[in-house]
């Protein structure tokens, strides 16, 4: 596969709190890489940052995000201003306050259609906004409609179609369905990966709901304390689950076939940034906690051809 986004040791800090750990992660060239992980173990900000979206007191001390041989974080505004939306786009968090409550759906996608489209006549851009809607299974008549008289599944998927107006190589989802019921939810998101399958872009999708992922993702970065605890194809993240806090996401949701089994929370709760446990950040909560593990960080190393786990207990080093 040919790499579209590559992001080399970055790390990412709000002041003097590091965030994100030196994390390294590759977006090959028509895949879905999910990030799943608890609140506040850094998924977002690791996108926001790849992307220049990251605002203050957020700044990337080290680190570097190549898109298409092009380093991101050495671009100058303008230059990353033609390449937002029109190469990489992002469906961003709760769609009611993405999108702007007193424009109309029409005005916002025109918006983008005209900004980086100058040339291109109005006529033509309303002709695109139309078939945008159509793409994401919404009427045509709605496009005229203001953000409150839309569902929450459709505010989402205009939100989707605006990500897609100017056809970019990169789809960056950002919790796209939350506050959504789980009918809605399966709609949009198969939705978006069958347009994924026409288009040919590339996907990150960031979520809590590892589910989620297992079924749409074609690989899985597990996320915990601004870390990368592992990496591996989402069939073998699913089947085998080498890191303890990947096995605690996967025993927290019913599985939908075979026998029954007891679900099993993860204890306590994720890491305070201010006063971050000595060595694996894991360690307080983890049931196979050893020694070693609250002594030294384990490094994240290829246990198999396809996996990457940061974990004593697959023999791993500092």
């Amino acid at each position: 596969m040919s790499p579209v986004l590559e992001i080399r040791d970055l790390s990412v800090d709000y002041g003097t709190l590091r965030a994100v750990h030196n994390v390294t992660l590759t977006l090959n060239k028509g895949e879905v890489l999910g990030l799943a992980g608890e609140s506040g173990s850094g998924k977002s900000t690791l996108a926001y940052a790849a992307t220049r979206l990251l605002q203050p007191p957020g700044h990337v001390p080290s680190g570097e995000v190549f898109f298409k041989g092009k380093d991101l974080l050495s671009l100058s505004d303008k230059e990353l201003q033609v390449l937002r939306w029109s190469e990489i786009a992002i469906v961003f968090q709760g769609a009611m306050n993405a999108l702007n409550p007193v424009i109309s759906v029409a005005t916002q996608l025109d918006d983008v259609l005209r900004t980086h489209r100058p040339d291109v006549k109005r006529p033509a851009r309303t002709a695109r906004a139309r078939e945008l809607l159509g793409l994401v299974g919404i009427p045509a008549d709605r496009l005229t409609a203001y953000p409150h008289q839309l569902s929450g599944g459709m505010r989402q998927r205009v939100m989707i179609a605006m990500a897609l107006a100017l056809e970019p190589e990169v789809v960056i989802m950002d919790e796209p369905t939350t506050a959504l019921d789980v009918v809605v939810q399966r709609q949009i998101l198969g939705q978006m990966m069958r347009l994924r399958e026409t288009l040919g872009f590339s996907v990150i999708f960031i979520t809590h709901d590892i589910s989620l992922l297992v079924e749409f993702s074609d690989r899985i970065a597990i996320m915990y304390g601004g870390r990368v605890v592992e990496e591996a194809p989402a069939g073998e993240i699913y089947r085998a689950a080498k890191h303890p806090y990947s096995q605690g996401l996967l025993s927290s949701f019913p599985a939908l076939r075979g026998p029954r089994r007891e679900l099993k929370g993860i204890p306590g709760s994720p890491p305070d940034l201010r006063s971050m446990p000595s060595g694996c950040p894991f360690h307080p909560r983890c049931p196979s906690a050893m020694d070693v593990c609250g002594e030294r960080m384990p490094s994240l190393e290829s246990v198999e051809e396809t996996r990457r786990v940061a974990c004593w207990l697959e023999g791993v080093h500092v």
